[in-house]
């Protein structure tokens, strides 16, 4: 079995076939996926589902959504596996190896990259963060349009941040600064009011030669901040700007500068 919440909420069996789930159903299975093998209080998981327009009876309605989730699973046979949706007193536990939640996969894989990269084994780290990341489809919980979700999204949405920044950092210290410049990029797009990410790029640009395109990344940061925020660029970002125009020779090492950005 595996759950999918990194996209839009998806139950597929071993076989890759997805699980026909209706909509309240599925909006079940993902607050119950979102801590897999933890118990959930009733009272939480209605919140989850239903925060603004609560049913008359909510703890009927939650029965007959964990009845239909159950039903659905076991209209599927064995090609499911490792699967359990078990009633407790007062809540729900869904019994899987977290390891068939896409999430939980990818913090597991983060975290052993963040291992592997304050052991020193570079190639490893980025291996193991190139697998978390490809894990994402899309906007997470992306079918799922409650209060709720959002919160979770924005979680979400910045542990993916920082693994992409993580595994940025890996590639500036391997001295591969061509092969990360489209994530900066991207990343410089969604956030640009961040001025480690702009910082990351500046240096990715000067080491692979475009003094000129660094200098201008810092100029478009500064007066973006200037005219919206009204203020200046940090004392990081600032003293890489410096140094960029001094040319100076230790950025063109893979150091561990990128890391203080």
């Amino acid at each position: 079995m595996e759950i999918q919440l990194l996209g839009c909420v998806e139950a597929r069996a071993r076989s890759g076939d997805k699980l026909p789930l209706p909509h309240g159903t599925k909006l079940l299975l993902a607050a119950l996926a979102w801590t897999p093998g933890a118990f959930v209080a009733d009272e939480v998981l209605i919140e989850r589902v239903w925060q603004e327009r609560r049913p008359q009876h909510p703890r009927d309605a939650l029965y007959i959504q964990a009845t239909r989730l159950r039903k659905a699973l076991r209209a599927d046979g064995q090609r499911t596996g490792g699967f359990e949706l078990v009633r407790k007193r007062g809540g729900y536990v869904l019994a899987i190896d977290e390891r068939c939640v896409d999430t939980a996969r990818f913090r597991a894989l983060v975290r052993q990259a963040q291992q592997e990269a304050r052991a020193g084994d570079t190639e490893t780290a980025l291996g193991l963060y190139g697998r978390a990341l490809e894990l994402w489809r899309g906007e997470p919980l992306s079918d799922v349009r409650t209060a709720w979700a959002e919160t979770a999204r924005v979680t979400l949405r910045r542990e993916h941040r920082e693994a992409l920044i993580g595994s940025t950092e890996l590639y500036l210290r391997a001295g591969r600064h061509e092969e990360c410049l489209p994530q900066l990029h991207w990343l410089a797009e969604m956030h640009p009011f961040d001025e480690k990410v702009t910082g990351l790029l500046m240096l990715a640009l000067h080491r692979g030669g475009r003094q000129a395109d660094a200098l201008h990344c810092f100029q478009t940061l500064r007066l973006r901040m200037t005219d919206l925020l009204g203020c200046e660029p940090g004392p990081d970002v600032r003293s890489l700007h410096e140094r960029i125009l001094a040319r100076d020779p230790r950025l063109r090492l893979g150091s561990a500068y990128a890391t203080s950005v």
